[in-house]
């Protein structure tokens, strides 16, 4: 249970996908204008981290991996080359069933969310994620701790980055720095944040 604590505290704010590795900051930066938006899309993340990472852990495991057909006979074959496509098309699945859901239980959600729900498609940090547990050599295990804290630390990074979003709109901010100038220092400030738990053991 240690090593499980260790991976999802590590994935939120060490090594988080937003803040660490700027993955998906076309999303990050279009829907955190509003607190409410931003934790929808978060928990959406979250959702689809938690079923995309262990399932292609699965897949490569048993199907891509360099030896993992051994089972069928197939020892000496090497599907890894096919890690992107599958992934991605996991990825794509989980998206659309995750918003068919969201359209049948909250329609009000689905419909702030708009264009940006599909979009987690070809968010980069949902991919980096499957790739990274790959690069890591993570078990299925593993891959769960890992989606569940990869997904909740982008979820708390572009919440906390929405809620100062709002509070700035009350804010006397310099011509030359409001729209996109301000949120990508705001960004750079939170990277900064996150960045100084480096080194910490949990």
């Amino acid at each position: 249970m240690e090593g499980f604590a260790n991976i999802v505290l590590r994935a939120m704010f060490v090594e988080n996908l937003a803040l660490a590795f700027l993955l998906g900051m076309c999303t990050y930066v279009a829907v955190s204008k509003r607190v409410a938006t931003a934790a929808g899309l978060g928990l959406a993340m979250v959702a689809v981290q938690v079923i995309t990472v262990p399932l292609n852990n699965v897949i490569y495991q048993v199907l891509l991996k360099p030896g993992a057909m051994k089972w069928m006979g197939y020892g000496a074959l090497d599907l890894s080359f096919l890690k992107f496509v599958t992934f991605i098309g996991v990825i794509a699945a989980s998206v659309q069933i995750l918003e068919i859901v969201l359209e049948r239980f909250s329609p009000a959600l689905a419909q702030r969310l708009g264009i940006y729900l599909p979009l987690l498609t070809v968010n980069c940090a949902i991919l980096g994620g499957s790739l990274l547990m790959v690069q890591r050599d993570y078990d299925f295990a593993d891959s769960v701790a890992y989606g569940f804290g990869s997904g909740i630390g982008w979820a708390l990074a572009i919440v906390l980055f929405a809620a100062i979003r709002e509070r700035l709109r009350y804010a006397n901010v310099p011509e030359g720095l409001q729209g996109l100038g301000l949120a990508f220092i705001v960004t750079g400030l939170l990277a900064f944040g996150f960045s100084g738990l480096t080194g910490v053991e949990f």
